[in-house]
């Protein structure tokens, strides 16, 4: 997932700070390579590509490509099967990885997950970083960051201005749908939050970010809104490329929505967000109180008693309890938000 490729940027930006003549490689999956172009701490990417993925005479070249680059180290942060064959096969006697059941026989350090924070950042930062406790670095606080260029800004600026965005006046990003309806609060409750949103607010300029499949949603919630709401919606403005999401991101002053990439994309930029986590997702695992001067998180958990929510059906009835988070219950946040930017 995007997100993830992202977040585990970090490891590079360590491991470059300590040791800066090592050569660093990425292996990921070919669409994600957009949130890791320009990054100066990654030396070589190596993709992973549909077609190694769909062809077994092109995934067994791939993997002997891996055995021959005679890797010093490999770190598994995914540890599933194709990884798990990828670290097996690189033939580095130091292969690092999270302890499962099934992972013991591959890893030479097997680390142990964390589940309660302990340095002020979210579970997925501070997971991340324990990996390299094999290669003696010790835990700093580093965040996942986005390199964008000038000529990429400039374009982004132009493509707001074709749309009709006056630059003079704050741009708004709204993460509009979440990437499965579980993870999509639901569009009465948003179309809600950015009545509110415009009521104190009502210089911002609002682009809604969501992919072609989401179209039809993305309408739906347009029409929910109020008059005055759709007014400073620009819906027919729409990012053709995960680049080009990023770019336009750099000149918006905030984003609220839902929880996932869009949300990590724009704090790797530095741009303030508003979070509404699902309820099935646990908030401190994306999430840090480090964080919480610039970026607010809202969590259904935050509202309710314990024995109102239950984890395990959170997922299955996901409906039932995002019902349960009203707008009203963090309007103050929204609010408090929105005044700081």
């Amino acid at each position: 997932m995007i997100g993830d490729v992202l977040m585990s940027t970090i490891l590079f930006e360590a491991i470059k700070k300590k040791y800066p003549n090592y050569e660093l490689h990425y292996l990921i999956n070919t669409h994600t390579e957009p949130v890791v172009r320009n990054n100066p701490f990654i030396d070589k990417i190596l993709f992973y590509s549909p077609e190694i993925e769909g062809s077994k005479r092109q995934f067994l070249k791939f993997l002997l490509g891996i055995r021959d680059s005679k890797y010093s180290a490999v770190i598994d942060v995914y540890g599933k099967l194709p990884s798990l064959l990828f670290t097996e096969f690189s033939g580095t006697n130091l292969k690092i990885g999270f302890l499962k059941s099934y992972t013991k026989s591959i890893y030479t350090h097997s680390i142990k997950r964390t589940k309660i924070p302990s340095q002020g950042v979210s579970l997925a930062i501070e997971n991340r970083l324990k990996l390299l406790e094999p290669l003696d670095i010790a835990f700093e606080n580093i965040s996942p960051k986005l390199y964008v260029s000038s000529e990429e800004k400039e374009d982004a600026r132009e493509f707001l201005l074709k749309g009709g965005l006056n630059l003079e006046k704050p741009v708004l990003m709204v993460s509009a749908i979440g990437s499965i309806d579980s993870k999509t609060y639901p569009l009465n409750y948003m179309a809600e939050v950015l009545n509110d949103l415009v009521r104190i607010r009502p210089d911002f300029q609002i682009v809604f970010n969501y992919i072609p499949s989401q179209l039809q949603q993305a309408q739906e919630l347009y029409n929910l809104c109020k008059k005055e709401t759709q007014e400073k919606i620009y819906i027919e403005l729409y990012c053709n490329s995960l680049r080009h999401f990023i770019s336009v991101l750099t000149q918006c002053r905030a984003i609220i929505g839902n929880e996932g990439g869009a949300i990590n994309i724009a704090k790797a930029l530095n741009i303030p967000s508003f979070t509404i986590f699902s309820p099935h997702i646990g908030k401190k695992n994306w999430h840090g109180k480090a964080e919480n001067e610039k970026n607010v998180a809202i969590h259904l958990e935050d509202y309710i008693s314990k024995d109102e929510f239950d984890k395990k059906s959170s997922k299955k009835q996901f409906d039932l309890y995002y019902s349960k988070l009203k707008p009203e219950l963090f309007s103050n946040k929204l609010e408090d938000f929105l005044k700081s930017l």
